[in-house]
């Protein structure tokens, strides 16, 4: 489930907590079930996949992108798969690590392995969501956030677009405050 930090340190892991308090930012956040095919989690356990097995897990999960495509215009997805064997990896994230806002929205559904997710709030005030295995996420466009991945540093992620030109970070210049674990 996932965990939410507020600047103050307190810490949320219910579900209606989390929502009430990221209410202002109108982040969704949901479960989604993987399902059980045995082939789609042995793929999902792998630290790597080639291009063929990627396809092979977007397809297998592509009931919810038909979801997206008729509810909200989405266009294309992806599987993004990090994990520390990555070269430059670090580098890799940094683009995200500093807080940003999208022309369109930011949507993950993370089926292995956690990521952060920082937000600023309209009051000012900034929080970090971790978001685990099982977990989708809309960031709408225009909020301030920032991104990165756990000390673990692993994730595969299915990426969810309107269009690629509307993911470009632009960047806002604003301090992280919240202090963050060693990654």
């Amino acid at each position: 489930m996932a965990i939410l930090k507020l600047e103050n340190g307190t810490q949320y892991q219910d579900l209606p907590e989390i929502t009430r308090e990221l209410a202002s930012l109108n982040i969704q956040l949901n479960q989604w079930d993987v399902g059980s095919d045995r082939q789609l989690h042995k793929l999902i356990a792998q630290d790597s996949l080639n291009e063929a097995e990627k396809e092979q897990v977007l397809q297998a999960l592509d009931g919810y992108f038909q979801q997206l495509q008729l509810s909200a215009g989405y266009q294309s997805r992806d599987l993004i798969v990090l994990h520390p064997g990555i070269p430059n990896l670090d580098e890799l994230l940094v683009k995200f690590a500093q807080i940003h806002t999208h022309a369109d929205d930011e949507v993950r559904y993370i089926i292995d392995g956690e990521a952060v997710f920082g937000f600023v709030r309209p009051d000012g005030s900034q929080v970090e969501l971790t978001v685990q295995p099982q977990e989708y996420i809309n960031v709408p466009a225009n909020t301030e956030h920032w991104f990165h991945l756990t000390p673990a540093k692993r994730v595969k992620a299915v990426r969810y677009f309107i269009s690629t030109e509307g993911w470009v970070p632009q960047y806002t210049a604003k301090e992280i405050r919240i202090p963050q674990a060693v990654r």
